[in-house]
């Protein structure tokens, strides 16, 4: 089920809110059950043949979290690491069967030279971020950071339908308190108004400016990559670039609204990374519960930068290779991990060299090199193939202006228009430059007094001004063709 679909917005979003805060009058733990029930729901309506996957994870994850707290407050700390060990092996074997089989096993006949039929295996949607969200938490009972044993709750932490398809990837210190807070379960309108506005500047960016800057997208990737001018490459990857920033800003402002509806706070997860003077600042920005997850679950076990700049380079190129290879099976994932990598070890040693010596000048062409920086390594992140990926970055860099001398005579545009294209793109960077973001607009959503307003006769006024424009939204998105979110590829 799509959130920019009327089927949820005013079918499956109303009962759930209704039976939520209803339920809540009588018992909080039936209305946590509740929650998990449909959340369960929103999963199998894409395909309930993943259904026992999902609970079996769940269930699993869930008797191992218990085995390892058991045998830590035995103070038997052999027995609690060989519990955690057995849940890293069973989330990691889940994953990699899934999502990389095929792709371990085609490289592999490549490297002996033999000829490799790939299986039929249908990759579960969510399973990344569900399995990563298990890990964490398997591996926080380990350093006794759990307090939380309640099965409800940790479904539901689990399957939270805001988060379950395309994240942010949960941590339970953050979200099981308030499960069970007594606030979360108290309705209140000017919560309802404000997580509705986040909502709606989600789906406005979904639809309008993600939905409508793809369609420069799939002709250079996709279909005449092989013979690019200069300006067809440059609009096909810049359309790209913003495509897939507009598409992952609005799931993640989407989510953090559904999620305020309820009362519960999601973590932010996506905070104007364009803006970001560095590839370390962007990667502060940038699907931030990932990166926290690589930096304290992968990165600072291996030595993070404690071991000196050779190691803490290492470091950093390996959490940005798997990090890499988390987004998909594929080499050109793997790329785009390394060159984030590479950036990053640059970066640093950059950092080390200037010191404190910062200025206006060498802020702003931080912010150029940058931006360009990402955009080249989301040719690789986008292309199907390796081959691909340096084709259009040949035509980028040394590619013609007209693709033939009649062309450029009869001012034809041959994949695509330019100048429509170029339109685009001005408008969606100087939204993405320039233009606050959801959590500055609306205060991160957590202002009493804002709230405290629309909890009155202005929040009906504005909540039923919101639901005409989300009708008009749904309306123009059904009528192209509804679309999911990019990063439920991942």
């Amino acid at each position: 089920m799509l959130f920019n679909t009327f089927l949820f917005v005013f079918a499956f979003l109303p009962l759930a809110l209704l039976g939520y805060f209803l339920l809540s009058k009588f018992s909080l733990r039936l209305s946590i059950v509740f929650l998990l029930l449909a959340s369960i729901g929103f999963y199998i309506y894409w395909n309930i043949n993943f259904l026992p996957l999902l609970l079996g994870s769940i269930v699993v994850n869930y008797l191992i979290g218990q085995w390892i707290s058991r045998e830590k407050e035995a103070k038997n700390d052999r027995k609690a690491k060989i519990a955690l060990i057995t849940g890293l092996v069973f989330n990691l074997s889940l994953l990699s069967f899934f999502k990389y089989f095929n792709f371990f096993a085609q490289s592999l006949a490549w490297v002996v030279g033999a000829d490799y039929t790939p299986l039929g295996i249908t990759l579960p949607i969510g399973i990344s971020f569900f399995t990563f969200t298990q890990i964490a938490y398997l591996v926080d009972c380990h350093v006794a950071k759990i307090r939380e044993y309640k099965a409800e709750n940790y479904g539901l932490f689990v399957t939270y339908f805001p988060h379950l398809i395309a994240g942010p990837i949960l941590h339970h210190k953050d979200m099981m308190p308030q499960f069970d807070r007594a606030e979360s379960h108290i309705f209140s309108r000017g919560r309802l108004v404000v997580g509705t506005l986040f909502f709606i500047i989600g789906l406005f960016k979904k639809v309008i400016l993600a939905d409508g800057v793809a369609q420069f997208v799939g002709p250079v990737f996709d279909l005449n990559y092989a013979n690019l001018t200069v300006l067809e490459a440059w609009c096909g990857s810049l359309a790209y670039t913003f495509q897939l920033y507009f598409d992952f800003s609005a799931y993640s402002d989407m989510a953090y609204g559904l999620s305020y509806m309820f009362g519960i706070i999601l973590p932010i997860n996506f905070n104007s990374p364009y803006k970001a003077r560095s590839i370390i600042d962007f990667w502060r920005r940038w699907h931030i519960t990932l990166s926290t997850f690589l930096r304290d679950y992968l990165y600072i076990p291996l030595g993070g930068n404690r071991l000196g700049a050779t190691r803490r380079h290492i470091n950093l190129m390996t959490t940005m290779l798997l990090g890499g290879l988390w987004h998909g099976a594929s080499w050109t994932f793997v790329i785009w991990g390394a060159l984030h990598g590479i950036y990053l070890i640059i970066n640093h040693a950059i950092r080390h060299l200037l010191g404190e010596r910062q200025n206006i000048t060498i802020t702003s062409l931080g912010w150029l090199l940058t931006f360009v920086a990402v955009v080249v390594s989301w040719v690789f992140f986008r292309a199907t193939s390796i081959d691909i990926a340096l084709n259009i970055l040949h035509a980028m860099t040394m590619g013609t202006f007209n693709g033939s001398s009649s062309d450029s005579l009869l001012g034809i545009n041959r994949i695509m228009d330019i100048d429509e294209c170029a339109v685009w793109i001005a408008a969606c960077a100087a939204i993405a430059f320039f233009v606050p973001n959801a959590y500055i607009m609306l205060g991160k959503g957590i202002l009493p007094s804002y709230e405290e307003r629309l909890n009155g006769g202005i929040g009906g006024v504005v909540l039923g001004f919101a639901l005409v424009i989300t009708f008009i939204l749904l309306a123009i998105s059904e009528t192209r063709g509804v679309s999911e979110f990019l990063y439920f590829n991942f």
